[in-house]
């Protein structure tokens, strides 16, 4: 049975703890999401810095020259938006 992930404009989501991963392993590019600080809104924790990195999926390149572009928003909303952006220009870079 294949698993099934949570998705956004067609691509998979997966958190660990403050990070989510956005992408597939399987492409070149994937976006990583790093939750640096959140807020009380009510009785929920609510993402108020994050940390958008696209970057490359090649475990043969070391972990610090991976990322080739990196960002601070306010808002997981706002760091989805550009995240999508990046990667799906990244993936469609990479095509050529």
């Amino acid at each position: 049975m294949a698993e099934k992930f949570l998705t956004y404009k067609g691509k998979p989501l997966v958190r660990k703890g403050d990070e989510i991963y956005y992408g597939s392993m399987a492409d070149d590019y994937v976006i990583m999401l790093r939750i640096v600080s959140s807020k009380k809104v009510g009785d929920m924790d609510v993402a108020e810095k994050v940390l958008v990195q696209l970057m490359l999926t090649d475990n043969d390149i070391p972990a610090t020259k991976r990322i080739v572009k990196k960002s601070e928003k306010t808002g997981l909303y706002n760091a989805m938006d550009i995240a999508a952006v990046w990667l799906e220009r990244a993936l469609r870079e990479a095509k050529q």
